[in-house]
Protein backbone atom coordinates (compact mmCIF):
# COMPACT_ATOMS: atom_id res chain seq x y z
CA UNK A 1 0.00 0.00 0.00
CA UNK A 2 1.87 3.04 -0.75
CA UNK A 3 2.17 5.69 1.97
CA UNK A 4 3.05 9.06 1.22
CA UNK A 5 5.50 11.37 3.89
CA UNK A 6 3.64 14.42 4.08
CA UNK A 7 2.14 15.08 8.13
CA UNK A 8 3.99 15.26 10.79
CA UNK A 9 4.09 11.52 12.84
CA UNK A 10 1.54 11.81 15.55
CA UNK A 11 0.04 8.57 17.11
CA UNK A 12 -2.98 8.22 14.95
CA UNK A 13 -0.76 7.04 12.12
CA UNK A 14 1.37 5.06 14.48
CA UNK A 15 -1.94 3.16 15.47
CA UNK A 16 -2.97 3.13 11.90
CA UNK A 17 0.71 1.72 10.68
CA UNK A 18 0.45 -0.88 13.76
CA UNK A 19 -2.50 -2.27 12.32
CA UNK A 20 -1.64 -2.56 8.51
CA UNK A 21 1.49 -4.57 10.28
CA UNK A 22 -0.53 -6.71 11.67
CA UNK A 23 -2.43 -7.16 8.46
CA UNK A 24 -5.58 -5.86 9.30
CA UNK A 25 -7.78 -3.53 6.69
CA UNK A 26 -5.59 -5.02 3.87
CA UNK A 27 -8.45 -3.39 1.09
CA UNK A 28 -6.83 -0.11 2.32
CA UNK A 29 -7.23 3.02 4.70
CA UNK A 30 -10.58 4.54 4.96
CA UNK A 31 -11.51 7.24 7.23
CA UNK A 32 -14.96 9.74 7.07
CA UNK A 33 -15.80 13.56 8.21
CA UNK A 34 -19.27 13.09 9.87
CA UNK A 35 -20.60 16.28 10.95
CA UNK A 36 -24.08 17.00 12.06
CA UNK A 37 -25.84 19.32 10.00
CA UNK A 38 -27.32 21.52 12.52
CA UNK A 39 -25.30 24.65 12.31
CA UNK A 40 -22.02 26.18 11.01
CA UNK A 41 -19.17 24.84 10.74
CA UNK A 42 -16.08 26.03 13.13
CA UNK A 43 -12.32 25.73 13.70
CA UNK A 44 -12.28 22.95 15.41
CA UNK A 45 -14.09 21.24 12.51
CA UNK A 46 -11.37 22.60 10.21
CA UNK A 47 -8.83 20.32 12.22
CA UNK A 48 -10.65 17.66 12.15
CA UNK A 49 -11.46 18.21 7.89
CA UNK A 50 -7.54 18.43 7.86
CA UNK A 51 -6.97 15.54 9.78
CA UNK A 52 -9.35 12.89 8.69
CA UNK A 53 -9.02 14.07 4.80
CA UNK A 54 -5.01 13.98 5.27
CA UNK A 55 -4.86 10.63 7.09
CA UNK A 56 -6.48 9.25 4.10
CA UNK A 57 -4.39 10.95 1.67
CA UNK A 58 -1.45 10.00 3.79
CA UNK A 59 -1.75 6.17 3.24
CA UNK A 60 -3.47 6.50 -0.25
CA UNK A 61 -6.93 5.81 0.84
CA UNK A 62 -10.25 7.57 1.16
CA UNK A 63 -12.34 9.65 3.10
CA UNK A 64 -16.32 9.89 2.99
CA UNK A 65 -17.74 12.98 4.15
CA UNK A 66 -21.23 11.76 5.89
CA UNK A 67 -24.08 13.94 7.45
CA UNK A 68 -25.33 12.65 10.89
CA UNK A 69 -28.69 13.71 9.84
CA UNK A 70 -30.38 11.56 12.71
CA UNK A 71 -32.05 14.52 14.66
CA UNK A 72 -34.52 16.19 12.10
CA UNK A 73 -35.76 18.85 15.14
CA UNK A 74 -32.06 20.51 14.19
CA UNK A 75 -30.92 20.35 11.16
CA UNK A 76 -31.03 21.60 7.84
CA UNK A 77 -30.65 21.57 4.29
CA UNK A 78 -28.79 25.21 4.87
CA UNK A 79 -26.39 23.69 7.01
CA UNK A 80 -25.69 20.57 4.57
CA UNK A 81 -25.04 23.04 1.63
CA UNK A 82 -22.57 25.42 4.11
CA UNK A 83 -20.78 22.30 5.33
CA UNK A 84 -19.55 21.06 1.43
CA UNK A 85 -18.90 24.48 0.72
CA UNK A 86 -16.44 24.32 3.77
CA UNK A 87 -15.14 21.29 2.86
CA UNK A 88 -14.37 22.45 -0.84
CA UNK A 89 -12.95 25.62 0.18
CA UNK A 90 -10.34 24.17 2.51
CA UNK A 91 -9.42 22.13 -0.34
CA UNK A 92 -10.66 18.84 -0.20
CA UNK A 93 -12.77 16.61 -1.92
CA UNK A 94 -14.75 13.83 -1.30
CA UNK A 95 -15.16 12.27 -5.13
CA UNK A 96 -18.57 10.37 -5.25
CA UNK A 97 -18.23 9.70 -1.28
CA UNK A 98 -21.39 11.67 -0.26
CA UNK A 99 -23.49 10.44 2.40
CA UNK A 100 -25.92 11.00 5.18
CA UNK A 101 -26.61 8.73 8.21
CA UNK A 102 -30.17 8.95 6.81
CA UNK A 103 -29.14 7.08 3.65
CA UNK A 104 -29.03 4.06 6.52
CA UNK A 105 -32.13 4.25 8.31
CA UNK A 106 -33.99 1.13 6.94
CA UNK A 107 -30.63 -1.06 7.36
CA UNK A 108 -30.25 0.83 11.39
CA UNK A 109 -33.85 -0.79 11.86
CA UNK A 110 -32.65 -3.99 10.57
CA UNK A 111 -29.69 -3.86 13.14
CA UNK A 112 -32.12 -2.62 16.14
CA UNK A 113 -34.85 -5.78 15.18
CA UNK A 114 -31.77 -7.86 15.06
CA UNK A 115 -30.18 -6.31 18.82
CA UNK A 116 -33.85 -7.31 20.22
CA UNK A 117 -34.29 -10.85 18.63
CA UNK A 118 -30.59 -11.52 20.26
CA UNK A 119 -31.85 -10.60 23.91
CA UNK A 120 -29.62 -7.19 23.87
CA UNK A 121 -31.87 -4.83 23.40
CA UNK A 122 -35.79 -3.92 25.32
CA UNK A 123 -38.39 -1.29 24.80
CA UNK A 124 -38.46 0.96 27.96
CA UNK A 125 -41.69 2.46 28.98
CA UNK A 126 -39.36 5.47 31.67
CA UNK A 127 -39.60 8.91 30.85
CA UNK A 128 -36.23 10.38 30.12
CA UNK A 129 -36.29 12.03 33.28
CA UNK A 130 -36.50 8.40 35.44
CA UNK A 131 -33.92 7.22 32.90
CA UNK A 132 -31.75 9.62 34.20
CA UNK A 133 -33.03 8.89 37.62
CA UNK A 134 -32.33 4.97 37.14
CA UNK A 135 -29.11 5.93 35.72
CA UNK A 136 -27.23 6.17 39.06
CA UNK A 137 -24.09 8.58 39.39
CA UNK A 138 -19.99 7.93 38.80
CA UNK A 139 -19.98 6.20 42.49
CA UNK A 140 -23.04 4.08 42.83
CA UNK A 141 -24.63 1.56 40.16
CA UNK A 142 -28.02 2.55 38.62
CA UNK A 143 -30.84 -0.14 38.46
CA UNK A 144 -32.55 -1.80 36.37
CA UNK A 145 -36.04 -0.53 34.29
CA UNK A 146 -39.09 -2.50 34.82
CA UNK A 147 -39.12 -3.16 31.52
CA UNK A 148 -35.59 -4.84 30.93
CA UNK A 149 -37.01 -8.56 31.11
CA UNK A 150 -39.85 -8.21 28.74
CA UNK A 151 -40.12 -10.92 25.85
CA UNK A 152 -38.27 -10.49 22.61
CA UNK A 153 -41.72 -10.78 21.42
CA UNK A 154 -43.58 -8.28 23.60
CA UNK A 155 -40.12 -5.81 22.30
CA UNK A 156 -40.60 -6.54 18.88
CA UNK A 157 -44.37 -5.82 18.86
CA UNK A 158 -43.58 -2.62 21.23
CA UNK A 159 -40.72 -1.65 18.74
CA UNK A 160 -42.80 -2.08 15.10
CA UNK A 161 -45.73 0.08 16.94
CA UNK A 162 -43.42 2.83 17.86
CA UNK A 163 -41.79 2.64 14.06
CA UNK A 164 -45.72 2.75 12.62
CA UNK A 165 -46.40 6.32 14.50
CA UNK A 166 -48.70 4.85 17.19
CA UNK A 167 -46.98 6.23 20.28
CA UNK A 168 -46.27 9.81 21.15
CA UNK A 169 -42.98 11.59 21.76
CA UNK A 170 -41.70 10.25 24.53
CA UNK A 171 -43.80 7.25 25.34
CA UNK A 172 -41.61 4.80 24.42
CA UNK A 173 -37.52 4.42 23.99
CA UNK A 174 -35.67 1.38 22.70
CA UNK A 175 -32.12 1.10 24.86
CA UNK A 176 -29.57 -1.44 24.51
CA UNK A 177 -29.13 -3.86 27.47
CA UNK A 178 -26.25 -3.91 29.08
CA UNK A 179 -24.86 -3.47 32.22
CA UNK A 180 -26.96 -1.16 34.85
CA UNK A 181 -23.39 -1.47 36.84
CA UNK A 182 -20.80 -0.88 34.65
CA UNK A 183 -18.48 1.84 35.96
CA UNK A 184 -18.99 3.73 32.35
CA UNK A 185 -22.28 5.56 32.79
CA UNK A 186 -22.30 5.32 28.51
CA UNK A 187 -22.93 1.05 28.93
CA UNK A 188 -25.91 1.26 31.55
CA UNK A 189 -28.30 0.52 29.07
CA UNK A 190 -27.81 3.40 26.93
CA UNK A 191 -31.00 4.79 24.65
CA UNK A 192 -30.55 3.96 21.13
CA UNK A 193 -33.63 4.98 19.70
CA UNK A 194 -36.37 7.17 20.37
CA UNK A 195 -39.79 8.47 18.90
CA UNK A 196 -40.16 12.22 17.26
CA UNK A 197 -42.69 12.80 14.87
CA UNK A 198 -40.82 15.59 13.14
CA UNK A 199 -40.20 15.89 9.87
CA UNK A 200 -36.67 15.13 8.35
CA UNK A 201 -35.17 17.33 5.37
CA UNK A 202 -34.49 14.15 3.55
CA UNK A 203 -36.95 11.20 4.28
CA UNK A 204 -39.79 13.56 4.97
CA UNK A 205 -42.41 11.84 7.21
CA UNK A 206 -41.48 8.54 6.21
CA UNK A 207 -39.76 7.71 9.60
CA UNK A 208 -41.05 8.73 13.14
CA UNK A 209 -38.27 7.16 14.69
CA UNK A 210 -34.89 8.14 14.65
CA UNK A 211 -31.56 6.13 15.52
CA UNK A 212 -29.41 8.23 18.24
CA UNK A 213 -25.86 8.82 17.52
CA UNK A 214 -24.14 6.03 19.37
CA UNK A 215 -25.93 3.71 17.84
CA UNK A 216 -26.05 5.14 14.39
CA UNK A 217 -23.06 6.21 14.03
CA UNK A 218 -20.72 2.82 14.54
CA UNK A 219 -22.92 1.34 12.02
CA UNK A 220 -22.55 3.68 9.25
CA UNK A 221 -19.33 3.60 9.91
CA UNK A 222 -19.01 -0.19 9.52
CA UNK A 223 -21.97 0.11 6.20
CA UNK A 224 -19.72 2.27 4.29
CA UNK A 225 -16.22 0.45 5.24
CA UNK A 226 -14.74 2.60 7.03
CA UNK A 227 -11.22 1.53 8.69
CA UNK A 228 -10.41 3.93 11.59
CA UNK A 229 -13.24 6.49 13.05
CA UNK A 230 -11.44 9.19 14.28
CA UNK A 231 -13.05 11.75 16.46
CA UNK A 232 -12.54 14.21 19.34
CA UNK A 233 -11.65 13.38 23.18
CA UNK A 234 -14.89 13.59 24.57
CA UNK A 235 -16.05 10.31 22.39
CA UNK A 236 -13.59 8.26 24.66
CA UNK A 237 -15.81 7.57 26.73
CA UNK A 238 -18.18 6.46 24.66
CA UNK A 239 -15.85 4.05 22.64
CA UNK A 240 -17.09 0.83 24.51
CA UNK A 241 -20.29 1.01 23.50
CA UNK A 242 -19.44 1.77 19.80
CA UNK A 243 -17.08 -1.70 19.94
CA UNK A 244 -19.99 -3.55 21.94
CA UNK A 245 -22.61 -2.42 19.34
CA UNK A 246 -20.07 -3.47 16.47
CA UNK A 247 -19.36 -6.63 18.46
CA UNK A 248 -23.28 -7.75 19.35
CA UNK A 249 -23.91 -7.70 15.44
CA UNK A 250 -20.98 -9.83 14.50
CA UNK A 251 -18.99 -7.51 12.81
CA UNK A 252 -15.28 -9.09 12.41
CA UNK A 253 -13.01 -7.42 14.41
CA UNK A 254 -10.10 -7.34 12.11
CA UNK A 255 -12.39 -5.28 8.98
CA UNK A 256 -14.56 -3.46 11.20
CA UNK A 257 -13.79 0.38 12.23
CA UNK A 258 -11.68 1.61 14.86
CA UNK A 259 -12.50 4.46 16.64
CA UNK A 260 -9.69 6.75 17.88
CA UNK A 261 -9.82 9.95 19.75
CA UNK A 262 -7.88 13.04 19.59
CA UNK A 263 -7.57 16.26 21.30
CA UNK A 264 -10.24 18.67 20.38
CA UNK A 265 -9.10 22.13 18.78
CA UNK A 266 -9.55 25.31 21.78
CA UNK A 267 -8.49 28.81 20.70
CA UNK A 268 -8.32 31.57 23.37
CA UNK A 269 -10.78 33.97 23.06
CA UNK A 270 -12.53 31.73 20.55
CA UNK A 271 -16.42 29.70 21.51
CA UNK A 272 -16.56 26.62 19.68
CA UNK A 273 -19.56 25.18 20.79
CA UNK A 274 -22.53 25.33 17.97
CA UNK A 275 -24.78 25.71 21.07
CA UNK A 276 -23.49 28.92 21.66
CA UNK A 277 -22.56 29.80 18.30
CA UNK A 278 -26.09 30.01 17.74
CA UNK A 279 -26.96 31.51 20.51
CA UNK A 280 -24.59 35.00 19.41
CA UNK A 281 -26.51 34.26 15.59
CA UNK A 282 -30.06 34.10 17.15
CA UNK A 283 -29.43 36.56 19.88
CA UNK A 284 -28.26 38.82 17.16
CA UNK A 285 -24.95 39.30 18.74
CA UNK A 286 -22.95 38.79 15.72
CA UNK A 287 -25.06 39.50 12.13
CA UNK A 288 -25.05 35.73 10.98
CA UNK A 289 -23.11 32.54 11.28
CA UNK A 290 -20.11 34.06 7.96
CA UNK A 291 -19.36 37.34 10.51
CA UNK A 292 -16.01 38.00 10.26
CA UNK A 293 -16.17 38.06 13.48
CA UNK A 294 -17.16 34.40 14.11
CA UNK A 295 -15.15 31.53 14.77
CA UNK A 296 -16.72 29.74 11.36
CA UNK A 297 -15.08 28.49 8.40
CA UNK A 298 -17.17 30.98 6.66
CA UNK A 299 -16.47 33.46 9.00
CA UNK A 300 -13.42 33.13 8.65
CA UNK A 301 -13.79 33.04 4.80
CA UNK A 302 -15.59 35.90 4.62
CA UNK A 303 -13.02 37.95 7.10
CA UNK A 304 -10.42 36.85 4.37
CA UNK A 305 -8.31 33.75 5.83
CA UNK A 306 -7.01 31.41 3.47
CA UNK A 307 -7.35 27.77 3.15
CA UNK A 308 -3.68 27.18 3.02
CA UNK A 309 -3.02 29.18 6.33
CA UNK A 310 -5.73 27.05 8.14
CA UNK A 311 -4.34 23.71 6.93
CA UNK A 312 -0.66 24.76 7.67
CA UNK A 313 -2.25 26.05 11.05
CA UNK A 314 -3.87 22.75 11.79
CA UNK A 315 -0.41 21.04 10.78
CA UNK A 316 1.25 23.07 12.96
CA UNK A 317 -0.65 22.49 15.84
CA UNK A 318 -0.38 18.98 15.51
CA UNK A 319 -2.03 15.85 16.99
CA UNK A 320 -2.65 15.55 21.04
CA UNK A 321 -4.31 13.08 23.15
CA UNK A 322 -4.62 15.55 25.93
CA UNK A 323 -6.94 18.82 25.48
CA UNK A 324 -4.94 22.36 25.63
CA UNK A 325 -5.31 26.02 24.80
CA UNK A 326 -4.02 27.07 21.62
CA UNK A 327 -3.11 31.34 21.27
CA UNK A 328 -5.02 32.45 18.52
CA UNK A 329 -1.94 34.48 17.58
CA UNK A 330 -0.99 31.39 16.34
CA UNK A 331 -3.59 31.27 13.76
CA UNK A 332 -3.16 34.76 13.37
CA UNK A 333 0.66 34.10 12.33
CA UNK A 334 -0.17 31.29 9.41
CA UNK A 335 -2.87 33.65 7.82
CA UNK A 336 0.24 36.67 7.95
CA UNK A 337 2.63 34.80 6.68
CA UNK A 338 0.90 33.46 3.95
CA UNK A 339 -0.87 36.63 2.62
CA UNK A 340 3.10 37.80 3.47
CA UNK A 341 4.19 36.04 -0.16
CA UNK A 342 0.28 36.32 -2.01
CA UNK A 343 -1.41 39.68 -1.19
CA UNK A 344 -0.33 42.57 -3.23
CA UNK A 345 0.52 46.00 -1.60
CA UNK A 346 -1.63 49.32 -1.91
CA UNK A 347 -1.56 52.29 0.06
CA UNK A 348 -4.82 53.37 1.47
CA UNK A 349 -5.76 56.18 4.48
CA UNK A 350 -8.01 54.87 7.22
CA UNK A 351 -8.21 58.05 8.99
CA UNK A 352 -7.58 61.16 6.63
CA UNK A 353 -6.01 64.33 7.14
CA UNK A 354 -5.46 66.39 3.66
CA UNK A 355 -1.99 67.61 2.55
CA UNK A 356 -1.31 70.27 0.10
CA UNK A 357 2.21 70.70 -1.86
CA UNK A 358 1.65 74.42 -2.37
CA UNK A 359 5.08 74.05 -5.22
CA UNK A 360 3.70 71.37 -6.77
CA UNK A 361 1.40 72.75 -10.40
CA UNK A 362 -1.83 72.68 -10.23
CA UNK A 363 -3.46 69.99 -12.32
CA UNK A 364 -0.61 68.07 -12.67
CA UNK A 365 -0.68 64.50 -12.26
CA UNK A 366 1.97 62.00 -12.65
CA UNK A 367 2.75 58.77 -11.81
CA UNK A 368 5.00 56.93 -10.03
CA UNK A 369 6.39 53.17 -10.23
CA UNK A 370 5.38 51.17 -6.79
CA UNK A 371 5.97 47.16 -6.24
CA UNK A 372 2.71 45.36 -5.59
CA UNK A 373 4.70 42.77 -3.68
CA UNK A 374 8.68 42.28 -3.28
CA UNK A 375 8.55 38.79 -3.11
CA UNK A 376 6.88 38.40 -6.56
CA UNK A 377 7.50 40.49 -9.59
CA UNK A 378 4.82 42.80 -10.96
CA UNK A 379 4.39 46.96 -10.26
CA UNK A 380 2.09 49.36 -10.77
CA UNK A 381 1.22 52.54 -11.27
CA UNK A 382 0.13 55.47 -9.06
CA UNK A 383 -1.16 58.58 -9.44
CA UNK A 384 0.78 61.52 -7.34
CA UNK A 385 -1.17 64.87 -7.63
CA UNK A 386 -0.70 68.12 -5.78
CA UNK A 387 -3.17 67.03 -3.01
CA UNK A 388 -3.07 64.02 -1.38
CA UNK A 389 -4.11 62.29 2.02
CA UNK A 390 -1.94 60.85 4.60
CA UNK A 391 -2.71 59.31 7.85
CA UNK A 392 -4.47 62.15 10.66
CA UNK A 393 -1.97 59.85 13.40
CA UNK A 394 1.30 60.30 10.99
CA UNK A 395 1.25 64.18 11.92
CA UNK A 396 1.76 65.83 15.58
CA UNK A 397 1.48 69.50 15.65
CA UNK A 398 3.46 69.02 19.07
CA UNK A 399 5.25 65.59 19.02
CA UNK A 400 6.58 63.48 21.42
CA UNK A 401 10.42 62.79 21.55
CA UNK A 402 11.29 60.09 18.87
CA UNK A 403 8.31 61.20 16.45
CA UNK A 404 10.08 60.71 13.01
CA UNK A 405 6.49 61.20 11.11
CA UNK A 406 5.21 64.94 9.42
CA UNK A 407 5.37 67.48 12.14
CA UNK A 408 5.71 71.62 11.78
CA UNK A 409 8.96 72.06 9.98
CA UNK A 410 10.04 68.49 9.55
CA UNK A 411 10.51 66.43 6.74
CA UNK A 412 9.69 63.05 5.63
CA UNK A 413 9.63 61.26 2.72
CA UNK A 414 6.41 60.09 0.82
CA UNK A 415 6.56 55.97 0.36
CA UNK A 416 7.31 55.64 -3.72
CA UNK A 417 7.92 59.71 -4.30
CA UNK A 418 9.28 62.50 -2.80
CA UNK A 419 10.31 64.33 0.67
CA UNK A 420 7.76 66.89 1.79
CA UNK A 421 8.27 69.35 4.74
CA UNK A 422 5.00 71.13 6.46
CA UNK A 423 5.10 74.62 6.08
CA UNK A 424 2.03 75.47 7.99
CA UNK A 425 -0.90 74.06 9.81
CA UNK A 426 -4.25 75.17 8.96
CA UNK A 427 -7.15 75.02 11.56
CA UNK A 428 -11.27 75.31 11.70
CA UNK A 429 -12.43 78.02 14.24
CA UNK A 430 -12.66 74.84 16.81
CA UNK A 431 -8.78 74.57 16.73
CA UNK A 432 -8.59 71.36 14.73
CA UNK A 433 -6.23 70.81 12.21
CA UNK A 434 -7.83 70.47 8.68
CA UNK A 435 -4.97 71.06 6.63
CA UNK A 436 -0.84 70.60 5.86
CA UNK A 437 0.39 72.97 3.60
CA UNK A 438 3.56 71.51 2.90
CA UNK A 439 6.66 71.71 -0.32
CA UNK A 440 8.25 68.97 -2.56
CA UNK A 441 11.59 68.67 -3.06
CA UNK A 442 11.52 68.02 -6.75
CA UNK A 443 15.18 66.18 -7.07
CA UNK A 444 14.26 64.08 -4.22
CA UNK A 445 12.82 61.05 -6.15
CA UNK A 446 14.29 57.78 -7.10
CA UNK A 447 16.56 59.06 -10.13
CA UNK A 448 16.62 62.99 -8.75
CA UNK A 449 19.92 64.68 -7.64
CA UNK A 450 18.50 64.12 -3.58
CA UNK A 451 17.41 60.68 -3.87
CA UNK A 452 19.20 59.51 -1.55
CA UNK A 453 18.88 62.26 1.17
CA UNK A 454 18.17 60.40 4.43
CA UNK A 455 14.68 61.75 6.57
CA UNK A 456 14.03 59.07 9.08
CA UNK A 457 10.37 58.74 8.41
CA UNK A 458 8.46 57.34 5.33
CA UNK A 459 4.30 57.70 5.13
CA UNK A 460 1.72 56.24 2.71
CA UNK A 461 -0.67 58.82 0.91
CA UNK A 462 -3.45 58.25 -1.85
CA UNK A 463 -4.24 61.40 -4.29
CA UNK A 464 -7.38 63.23 -3.46
CA UNK A 465 -8.16 63.70 -7.22
CA UNK A 466 -8.36 60.03 -8.22
CA UNK A 467 -8.60 57.66 -4.49
CA UNK A 468 -11.57 55.51 -4.26
CA UNK A 469 -13.48 56.57 -1.00
CA UNK A 470 -14.21 53.23 0.44
CA UNK A 471 -15.57 51.55 4.02
CA UNK A 472 -13.29 49.35 6.42
CA UNK A 473 -14.07 47.19 9.17
CA UNK A 474 -11.79 46.51 11.92
CA UNK A 475 -12.03 43.82 13.83
CA UNK A 476 -11.30 42.46 17.56
CA UNK A 477 -11.68 39.31 19.47
CA UNK A 478 -15.34 39.30 19.98
CA UNK A 479 -14.84 37.86 23.79
CA UNK A 480 -12.98 39.15 26.21
CA UNK A 481 -11.37 36.38 28.00
CA UNK A 482 -9.25 35.94 31.61
CA UNK A 483 -5.43 36.45 31.54
CA UNK A 484 -4.94 32.74 30.39
CA UNK A 485 -7.58 33.16 27.27
CA UNK A 486 -10.02 31.18 28.64
CA UNK A 487 -13.70 32.35 28.07
CA UNK A 488 -16.00 32.84 30.99
CA UNK A 489 -18.96 30.39 31.15
CA UNK A 490 -21.63 34.08 30.87
CA UNK A 491 -19.67 34.37 27.28
CA UNK A 492 -22.52 36.57 26.44
CA UNK A 493 -21.61 39.15 29.25
CA UNK A 494 -18.20 38.81 28.19
CA UNK A 495 -18.98 40.38 24.59
CA UNK A 496 -16.89 42.88 23.57
CA UNK A 497 -18.10 46.05 22.46
CA UNK A 498 -15.47 47.01 20.49
CA UNK A 499 -14.75 44.03 18.06
CA UNK A 500 -15.81 46.08 15.01
CA UNK A 501 -15.05 49.40 14.46
CA UNK A 502 -16.16 50.91 11.22
CA UNK A 503 -15.01 53.46 9.08
CA UNK A 504 -16.65 54.57 6.50
CA UNK A 505 -14.60 57.70 5.54
CA UNK A 506 -11.59 55.81 4.09
CA UNK A 507 -9.56 56.33 0.89
CA UNK A 508 -7.59 53.89 -1.31
CA UNK A 509 -5.61 54.12 -4.87
CA UNK A 510 -7.78 53.97 -8.03
CA UNK A 511 -5.42 50.24 -8.90
CA UNK A 512 -8.01 48.59 -6.73
CA UNK A 513 -11.57 49.84 -8.35
CA UNK A 514 -12.09 46.46 -9.96
CA UNK A 515 -11.06 44.43 -7.07
CA UNK A 516 -13.30 41.07 -7.08
CA UNK A 517 -15.12 39.70 -3.28
CA UNK A 518 -12.19 37.60 -1.45
CA UNK A 519 -8.98 39.68 -2.97
CA UNK A 520 -6.47 40.09 -0.55
CA UNK A 521 -4.26 43.68 -0.23
CA UNK A 522 -1.89 44.97 2.21
CA UNK A 523 -2.74 48.15 3.39
CA UNK A 524 1.12 49.50 3.44
CA UNK A 525 1.92 50.11 7.08
CA UNK A 526 -1.79 49.06 8.02
CA UNK A 527 -2.13 45.62 8.07
CA UNK A 528 -4.09 42.65 5.62
CA UNK A 529 -7.43 43.30 4.12
CA UNK A 530 -9.98 41.35 1.96
CA UNK A 531 -12.55 42.55 0.41
CA UNK A 532 -16.06 41.70 1.54
CA UNK A 533 -18.98 40.22 -0.10
CA UNK A 534 -21.08 43.44 0.55
CA UNK A 535 -18.65 45.48 -1.89
CA UNK A 536 -19.50 46.71 -5.10
CA UNK A 537 -17.82 49.24 -7.42
CA UNK A 538 -19.67 51.89 -6.35
CA UNK A 539 -19.40 51.22 -2.54
CA UNK A 540 -15.60 49.32 -1.68
CA UNK A 541 -15.66 47.68 1.44
CA UNK A 542 -12.60 45.97 2.81
CA UNK A 543 -12.24 43.65 6.45
CA UNK A 544 -9.41 43.75 8.10
CA UNK A 545 -7.94 40.30 8.19
CA UNK A 546 -4.95 40.86 10.40
CA UNK A 547 -2.40 43.43 11.81
CA UNK A 548 1.14 43.53 10.63
CA UNK A 549 2.34 43.10 13.81
CA UNK A 550 2.70 39.16 14.87
CA UNK A 551 3.04 38.60 18.29
CA UNK A 552 3.33 34.55 17.71
CA UNK A 553 6.82 35.29 16.43
CA UNK A 554 7.89 37.07 19.05
CA UNK A 555 6.56 34.34 21.14
CA UNK A 556 8.63 32.02 19.24
CA UNK A 557 11.94 33.44 19.01
CA UNK A 558 11.99 33.97 23.09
Amino acid sequence: MAEKETLAPNFIEAAIKEDLKNGKYTTGIHTRFPPEPNGYLHIGHAKSICLNFGIAQHFDGKCNLRFDDTNPTKEDVEYVDSIQEDVKWLGFTWDDRKFYASNYFPKLYEFAVELIKRGLAFVDDLSADEIREYRGTLTEPGKESPCRNRSVEENLNLFTRMKNGEFKDGEHVLRAKIDMASPNINMRDPVIYRIAHASHHRTGDEWCIYPMYDFAHPLSDAIEGITHSICTLEFEDHRPLYDWILDSLGFDVNTRPRQIEFARLNLTNTVTSKRKLRQLVEGGYVSGWDDPRMPTISGFRRRGYTPASIRDFCERIGVAKSNSLVDSSMLEHCVREDLNKNADRVMAVLDPIKVIITNYPEGKTEYVLADNNPMRDGKRYVPFTRELYIEREDFAENPPKKFFRLKPDGEVRLKHAYIIKCEEVIKDADGNVTELHCTYDPESKEGGATANRKVKGTLHWVSVPTALKCEVRLYDYLINTDENGNVPDDFIASLNPNSLKVLSNAFIEPSVALAAQGMHYQFLRKGYFCVDKDSTPEHLVFNEVVGLRDTWAKVQNK
